[in-house]
Order: structure tokens, then sequence, then C-alpha cells
């Protein structure tokens, strides 16, 4: 834990009589009130605001299965509070105006403020080892969801060790394309594939990659969208890492919108208003027109900009289209409807009703992720973390398609390993995406959608019987488990469960899972995955990886590279070596940050 260091009172002295004397300098061009043009705490038009209230359709709040998990703060103090200080001289103005006078250009000294970091985290425990004997089954829902790898990103290069709830491993995996081989037809909407080759930070272990890999459907090919952006424009917001990276970012998306293609906008701070009516897709300059106008100010009310961007998807509904609403905040929801089940409730109610939620984050310092991810998987969408354009573009145009186009619904994935082969396992993240046994053939049940393209990758790691490398003490009473005829050189059986859009019923698919796909060496791809695995549990404490060392993962990483043409693997190889200094306490830290 590091704190900064205080400023002495002789310096703050000082620093605080300059301050006094330039203001009285200043004195009538501070008293003047600034232009009229002035954008700070600008909102929505009052005219936008009063269409939205006819806009806006009733909307009954009913009763819907959620599961609530446990929400951490983890709190870092930036700045060092100030002694008070010395009494002004009774010429000088009040303290009010030098925001006013820094405003035009004139020179001032900054004061020492306070600042507290809320960003807020679903809490996490790290996945069990389990016995295969006492526990045969794994069930869990896909997740597609990329934020945690982007987040992380953004701390690492701020100097910031992440908070440990803040990485989540399926997130970091499922942030790269790992080159699963797709279907050939849509008649399949996706393909199964598996691996099993020594684990890198333990050889007596063994890693089983899952690769599920969507058909690519053309974008010509992609149905009509109906989308409402959904922006907080709340004070919040006001920095260049917020609204205007926000502001850019939905650019790209725009320029990518085709005419039958239909998009609302619709803004909330203090209230809600509607900025843009349905507006074709071709119409680009007048959707990028209101863009442009939007401005941070007042307080967040998320609710009830939820409340009506469902209200304004649904009078654009198209019945054979995608609908989906966008939200993009900081996810500071402080006033309004701010009952974390009462919005999950809210989401899924309309998810029934065929409108899908995404949920986009940007800035720092107040991030609510544990909302933003939660509200994502309520309303079947997915969540990302947008920290620079490049980002911006890798979620909003390469991967929109996928984003867009549900191609299976409530993916769910179950694995019953063979206790005569195998004595342990355990699953690679995906912890607050487990399901129950019971839930796997429950088709009310509801799970992770996979998009056009979209791939998802889980790795368990396996201790087969025999190794030497258990982490569970032997039963003093346990019997050895009797191998099934014709089962002797099977690991496991593999399950997944699915629905096609505008199903109720699911699919199965299923395959055993056999020793001899064990390979002497992993593939490119699989030495990949485990190297950022290893990556996020280092971030988290190394309690999985054997010791691995920061730069035994660093050496995999630059070994692994591979085709990179958005060359984001070797950003990877980057981050490794900023996550290694800041873990090592090697780069100044701001601040502190409480566990």
């Amino acid at each position: 834990m590091r704190r900064i260091a205080r400023p002495t009172p002789q310096l703050l002295a000082a620093a605080i009589l300059a301050t006094l004397a330039l203001s009285a300098c200043g004195g009538r061009q501070v008293s003047e009130a600034p232009p009229a043009g002035s954008r700070a705490g600008q909102l929505a038009p009052q005219s936008a605001e009063a269409e939205s209230d006819k806009a806006l359709d009733s909307i009954v709040v009913t009763g819907a299965r959620v599961r609530e998990g446990n929400v951490s703060r983890h709190a870092r103090r930036v700045a060092a509070i100030a002694p008070p200080s010395p009494p002004p001289p009774p010429s000088a103005p009040p303290p009010a105006p030098i925001v006013a006078q820094h405003r035009m250009a004139s020179p001032m000294i900054a004061l020492p403020t306070e600042s507290t970091n809320t960003e807020t985290y679903a809490e996490r425990e790290d996945n069990p080892v389990k016995r295969a004997s006492e526990e045969p089954v794994s069930t869990f829902s896909i997740d597609v969801d990329t934020g945690s790898y982007s987040n992380v990103r953004r701390m690492l290069r701020n100097g910031t060790r992440p908070p440990a709830d803040a990485v989540r491993a399926e997130e970091m995996i499922n942030y790269f394309d790992h080159g699963h081989p797709g279907p050939a037809s849509l008649a399949t909407p996706f393909r199964v594939t598996t691996e099993l080759a020594a684990a890198p930070w333990n050889g007596k272990r063994q890693l089983l990659m899952v690769g599920i890999k969507g058909y690519d459907v053309p974008k010509a090919e992609l149905p009509p969208a109906n989308l409402v952006f959904l922006i907080d424009t709340s004070g919040s917001m006001n920095s260049e890492d917020k609204l205007p990276l926000l502001k850019h970012s939905f650019a790209q998306l725009v320029e990518q919108l085709r005419p039958q293609d239909r998009v609302s906008m619709v803004v909330y701070a203090g209230s809600a208003g509607v900025v843009l009516e349905p507006t074709p897709g071709s119409e680009k300059d007048r959707i990028l027109a209101a863009l442009d106008r939007l401005q941070a100010g007042g307080s967040t009310n998320g609710g009830q900009g939820i409340e009506l961007a469902y209200a304004m998807a649904k009078q654009a509904f198209m019945k054979d289209g995608v609908n989906r609403v966008i939200l993009a905040t900081d996810g500071d929801f402080n006033v309004g409807i701010t009952d974390r089940k009462a919005l999950e409730t809210l989401v899924g109610d309309q998810r029934k009703h065929g409108i899908a939620l995404t949920t986009l984050g940007f800035g720092q310092g107040n991030y609510n992720d544990a909302m933003a991810e939660r509200l994502a998987d309520v309303g079947d969408g997915n969540h990302a973390y947008i920290d620079t354009l490049q980002e911006a573009r890798k979620v909003l145009v390469q991967e929109m398609q996928s984003t867009l186009l549900t191609i299976a619904k409530d993916v769910k994935i179950q694995i019953e390993f063979n206790p005569a082969v195998v004595a342990e396992y355990r699953l690679i993240g995906y912890e607050n995406r487990m399901l129950r046994r019971e839930d796997f053939a429950n088709d009310r049940v509801d799970a992770g959608d996979i998009g056009a393209g979209h791939e998802v990758t889980a790795l368990y790691e396996l201790t087969l019987v025999g190794s030497d490398a258990a982490r569970l003490p032997a039963l003093r009473y346990a019997d050895a488990p009797a191998t099934k005829a014709g089962t002797a050189g099977e690991l496991g059986h593999l399950r997944l469960r699915y629905k096609r859009p505008g199903e109720d019923t699911s699919r199965l698919i299923e395959r055993p899972v056999s020793r001899r796909d064990l390979r002497a060496t992993p593939s490119p791809a699989l030495r990949f995955a485990a190297t950022v695995a290893a990556y996020a549990d280092a971030l988290r404490g190394g309690k999985n990886i054997d010791g691995w060392s920061w730069d035994e993962i660093a050496r995999s990483a630059r070994q692994s590279v591979g085709d990179d043409p958005w060359a984001l693997r070797r950003e990877f190889v980057e981050l490794v070596d900023a996550a290694r200094r800041v873990t090592a306490g090697d780069t100044p830290q701001v601040g502190m940050i409480a566990d």
C-alpha cells in the first residue's frame, strides 16, 4: 500500500497567497458571467425532453429470476488533504471566481484536492479444484464479454495494480481470436472442438481447451437493425476518457449503418430525454450532428434513461430484425431507479420481448463494472470497456455483426469427467457463470448467447489418475473408481445445449473427449490461451500456476504471438511486462488501493 507525499505547510501557504494575489489582479474579468454559449452544464433541449414524455410507454416490472452477487468497492486515494488555509486579506475576492479566471487562461496554481476512487467490482473467488470421483459433472454458461481485459489494460498503463476482482480470466481469454474452426453453414450454427496438452506451468497436469466458433454471416446478409443509443450525459461523464471518447466511438459505428437500419438516441442525466427519433442509417449527417451536440452535466438517472430507451426501441421495433439498446456510461447511477435488482428485473422483462441490452463502459474513478456487467448478462447482451479509439473500432466496427446478430441462445456447456481417468479438475474462470447440474436441461434457465462469428474458449486444468501432482489429499476410505465397459479411453463426455433464435426448446450436441487426443506439445492456440490464463491468475495473486513467474509468462507470450494482424498479441506482451513491474512495485503508483 502506497501513499503520495503530502505538501509542506510552507509550500501550501505560498501557493495560496500567490493565487489570491492573481485573483485580485483579475477581479473585473472574474466578475463577468460565462458566455451564453458555454457548454458547461447544458442538457438535451427541453423540447426533446417533452417529446420523450409522449414516447415513454408504461413498463410493468414483474418478478424475474436473477442472481445476486456480492459487490465490493475498491477505493484508491489519489491526493492528500491540504491543511487549513490562512484567512484571506479583506480586499481579496471570494474564492469561487478563481475557476472562472482559470477558464480565461490567466495563470494560477492548482490547489490540492481530495478525490476518492469508487470503482465497483463484483466479488469473486477462483473456482476450486474438484475431485472427479465426488463431483464428476461441471456445468456453466458461455460468456462473450471482454470488458475485463481492456479495463485492466487501462489500469496497467496508468501504473496501477488492478483490484483482483477486476480480473476475470474468461474475459481475458475470450478477448482474443484463437482460430477455432467454424461450421460450413448456418444449418449448424457453431462448431465445437477440443484439445488436450500439458499445462505450461506444470507438465504433470493437462489443459483441456474447449473451443466454440459461430457461423460467420456476411455483413450483406445481416437483418436490419433497430438500435437505441442510451448515453449517459451526467456530470461524471465530463472528462476526455468519457463523453468525448464516447462520441468519437459511436461515430465509428454510425459510419457502418445501412439504409435499412434505424437509430434512436436517448440521453440521461438529472432527467432523460430523446435527442434523436428513429432515423434511417442513410441519414448519417443527422445522426452525427445529434451526437456532436451532447454535453455533460447533472446527476445520473440511469433507471429513467433505460425506461425511455426501451420505449423508443418498442416504437421502432423490427419483427424480423435486430432490436438492441446500447448503453454507454461510467456506470455511476446515483439518482432515479438505482436498486440493482429492480434494474435487472426491468432489463430481464424487456429481453423477453425481444429487446437485448449491450453495455459499454467508459472512464475511471467511479466506473461501476459490477452494474454494467450484470445488466448486460441479464439483457442477453455483451459488456465491453472502451479505453481507446482502437478498442472502440474493435468492439463497434470489427465485432459489431457478432454483437448484433444472435445465432444461438442460452448456450450451456456440461462436461462429465471419467473418474477412472481424471482424478481432479478445475475450470479456469467463469465463476459468475456457473450453473447447477439440473440447470443444464432446464430450458427456463437463462444462459449466454453466441453471435455471428463469435468465438468462445474455455480451459480446464486436469490431473490424471496416477499423477503425483494432485492438489487434494487422498481420502482414507474412498474406493478406487471402477471403469465402465467401453469408456476406458475417455477422459470425459462433453455436452452442449443451445436454442435457435425464436425457439424455446434447446437442442443437444454431445461428444466424448478421448485420452488419445492428448498432444505431446500444445498448439500455438492452446499455448497462447494458457499464457493469457496465467497472466490473469498472476494478477489475482498467482495461486493456481505453481509459481510460474512473470518472466516465464512473458517468454511464453513472446513465443506464441503467431499471426497478429491487429497487433493485439504484441500489445499483450507489453501488458505482461507492465503487470510484472506493477506487481513487483517497480512502477510508482498513485495513491493506494484497498483490496
